[in-house]
Protein backbone atom coordinates (compact mmCIF):
# COMPACT_ATOMS: atom_id res chain seq x y z
CA UNK A 1 0.00 0.00 0.00
CA UNK A 2 1.10 3.50 -1.05
CA UNK A 3 2.17 5.72 2.34
CA UNK A 4 0.47 8.89 2.55
CA UNK A 5 1.64 12.39 1.54
CA UNK A 6 3.32 14.73 4.12
CA UNK A 7 0.60 16.20 5.92
CA UNK A 8 -2.00 13.34 5.99
CA UNK A 9 -2.58 11.05 9.13
CA UNK A 10 -1.00 7.31 9.47
CA UNK A 11 -2.98 4.72 9.00
CA UNK A 12 -4.95 2.92 11.39
CA UNK A 13 -3.35 -0.21 10.81
CA UNK A 14 0.46 1.26 11.92
CA UNK A 15 2.68 0.25 14.29
CA UNK A 16 1.75 1.81 17.63
CA UNK A 17 -1.93 1.28 17.46
CA UNK A 18 -3.83 -1.36 19.13
CA UNK A 19 -5.08 -4.70 17.43
CA UNK A 20 -9.68 -4.71 17.21
CA UNK A 21 -10.26 -6.57 20.31
CA UNK A 22 -13.73 -7.97 21.64
CA UNK A 23 -14.76 -5.78 23.83
CA UNK A 24 -17.44 -7.51 25.96
CA UNK A 25 -14.41 -10.12 26.53
CA UNK A 26 -12.42 -7.29 27.63
CA UNK A 27 -14.83 -5.33 30.14
CA UNK A 28 -13.63 -3.03 32.92
CA UNK A 29 -15.64 -3.15 36.58
CA UNK A 30 -17.82 -0.84 37.45
CA UNK A 31 -15.99 -0.55 41.26
CA UNK A 32 -12.65 -0.16 39.71
CA UNK A 33 -13.64 2.75 37.97
CA UNK A 34 -15.08 4.43 40.96
CA UNK A 35 -11.52 3.35 42.91
CA UNK A 36 -9.84 4.63 39.58
CA UNK A 37 -12.16 8.42 39.93
CA UNK A 38 -11.36 8.50 43.39
CA UNK A 39 -7.31 7.95 42.79
CA UNK A 40 -8.05 10.53 39.96
CA UNK A 41 -9.11 13.24 41.87
CA UNK A 42 -6.02 13.38 43.94
CA UNK A 43 -4.23 13.49 40.84
CA UNK A 44 -6.19 16.68 39.28
CA UNK A 45 -5.75 18.55 42.66
CA UNK A 46 -1.81 17.80 42.64
CA UNK A 47 -2.23 18.62 38.70
CA UNK A 48 -4.54 22.13 39.57
CA UNK A 49 -1.80 23.68 42.31
CA UNK A 50 1.05 22.82 39.54
CA UNK A 51 -1.05 25.05 37.00
CA UNK A 52 -1.79 27.65 39.48
CA UNK A 53 1.84 27.97 40.60
CA UNK A 54 2.89 27.96 36.77
CA UNK A 55 0.12 30.54 36.18
CA UNK A 56 0.76 32.55 39.24
CA UNK A 57 4.85 32.41 38.08
CA UNK A 58 4.24 33.40 34.25
CA UNK A 59 1.74 36.48 35.35
CA UNK A 60 4.75 37.74 38.03
CA UNK A 61 6.71 37.65 34.84
CA UNK A 62 4.20 38.88 32.61
CA UNK A 63 3.48 41.48 34.99
CA UNK A 64 -0.11 40.15 35.61
CA UNK A 65 -0.92 39.36 31.87
CA UNK A 66 -0.52 35.75 32.67
CA UNK A 67 -2.76 35.75 35.44
CA UNK A 68 -5.78 35.75 32.78
CA UNK A 69 -4.86 31.73 32.53
CA UNK A 70 -6.50 31.54 35.66
CA UNK A 71 -9.89 31.16 33.98
CA UNK A 72 -8.84 27.86 32.58
CA UNK A 73 -8.32 26.31 36.28
CA UNK A 74 -11.88 25.01 36.51
CA UNK A 75 -10.76 22.90 33.35
CA UNK A 76 -8.18 21.38 34.51
CA UNK A 77 -9.78 18.10 35.18
CA UNK A 78 -10.60 17.95 31.53
CA UNK A 79 -7.41 19.08 30.61
CA UNK A 80 -6.27 15.80 32.90
CA UNK A 81 -8.03 13.35 31.16
CA UNK A 82 -7.28 14.86 28.10
CA UNK A 83 -3.76 14.51 28.59
CA UNK A 84 -3.52 10.86 29.62
CA UNK A 85 -6.49 9.60 28.33
CA UNK A 86 -5.51 11.24 24.91
CA UNK A 87 -1.61 9.88 25.20
CA UNK A 88 0.28 6.85 24.84
CA UNK A 89 -0.90 4.75 27.57
CA UNK A 90 -4.71 5.31 27.14
CA UNK A 91 -5.59 6.01 30.56
CA UNK A 92 -5.25 8.31 33.54
CA UNK A 93 -3.66 7.32 36.38
CA UNK A 94 -5.69 6.37 38.54
CA UNK A 95 -6.91 3.82 35.60
CA UNK A 96 -3.37 2.68 35.23
CA UNK A 97 -3.45 1.63 38.70
CA UNK A 98 -6.79 -0.19 38.91
CA UNK A 99 -4.99 -1.58 35.12
CA UNK A 100 -7.92 0.07 32.81
CA UNK A 101 -7.60 1.61 29.61
CA UNK A 102 -9.90 3.62 27.09
CA UNK A 103 -10.30 2.22 23.70
CA UNK A 104 -12.81 3.38 21.29
CA UNK A 105 -15.62 0.44 20.12
CA UNK A 106 -13.68 -0.55 17.10
CA UNK A 107 -10.31 -1.39 20.35
CA UNK A 108 -8.21 1.67 18.47
CA UNK A 109 -6.52 4.53 20.42
CA UNK A 110 -8.81 7.55 21.65
CA UNK A 111 -7.61 10.64 20.56
CA UNK A 112 -7.25 13.67 22.77
CA UNK A 113 -9.95 15.53 21.37
CA UNK A 114 -12.51 12.51 22.31
CA UNK A 115 -10.75 12.22 25.47
CA UNK A 116 -11.73 16.01 26.45
CA UNK A 117 -15.28 15.20 25.22
CA UNK A 118 -15.34 11.95 27.15
CA UNK A 119 -14.68 13.58 30.54
CA UNK A 120 -16.49 16.69 29.55
CA UNK A 121 -19.74 14.53 29.16
CA UNK A 122 -18.43 13.14 32.68
CA UNK A 123 -18.61 15.96 34.57
CA UNK A 124 -21.32 17.16 33.03
CA UNK A 125 -23.42 13.81 34.44
CA UNK A 126 -21.82 14.21 37.30
CA UNK A 127 -23.14 17.63 37.72
CA UNK A 128 -26.58 16.62 38.33
CA UNK A 129 -28.56 13.62 40.49
CA UNK A 130 -30.54 12.75 37.11
CA UNK A 131 -28.00 12.67 34.49
CA UNK A 132 -25.40 10.84 36.93
CA UNK A 133 -28.06 8.25 37.70
CA UNK A 134 -29.08 8.02 33.94
CA UNK A 135 -25.41 7.47 33.63
CA UNK A 136 -24.95 4.87 36.03
CA UNK A 137 -27.95 2.98 35.03
CA UNK A 138 -26.52 2.42 31.69
CA UNK A 139 -23.72 0.68 33.63
CA UNK A 140 -25.24 -1.34 35.56
CA UNK A 141 -28.24 -2.61 32.93
CA UNK A 142 -25.91 -2.99 30.15
CA UNK A 143 -23.35 -6.40 30.20
CA UNK A 144 -20.36 -4.69 28.97
CA UNK A 145 -20.69 -1.88 31.73
CA UNK A 146 -20.16 0.99 29.60
CA UNK A 147 -21.83 4.34 30.76
CA UNK A 148 -24.06 6.59 29.09
CA UNK A 149 -21.09 9.11 28.33
CA UNK A 150 -19.04 6.21 26.63
CA UNK A 151 -21.76 4.99 24.61
CA UNK A 152 -22.48 8.49 23.03
CA UNK A 153 -18.84 8.59 22.01
CA UNK A 154 -18.33 4.68 20.80
CA UNK A 155 -16.01 4.29 23.75
CA UNK A 156 -15.61 1.77 26.24
CA UNK A 157 -12.95 0.85 29.32
CA UNK A 158 -11.26 -2.15 29.40
CA UNK A 159 -8.57 -4.30 31.25
CA UNK A 160 -5.20 -3.47 30.21
CA UNK A 161 -3.73 -6.60 28.48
Amino acid sequence: MLNPPPGYAERLDAPGYAAPMTLPAMRGSLGARFVAYLLDILFIFGFSMLLWLAIAVLGVITFGLGWTLFAILPASGVLYSMITVGGARQSTIGMRMMGLRVVAESGRRVDMITAAVHALLFYVALSTFLLWFVDMLFGVMRSDRRLGHDLILGLAVVRAA
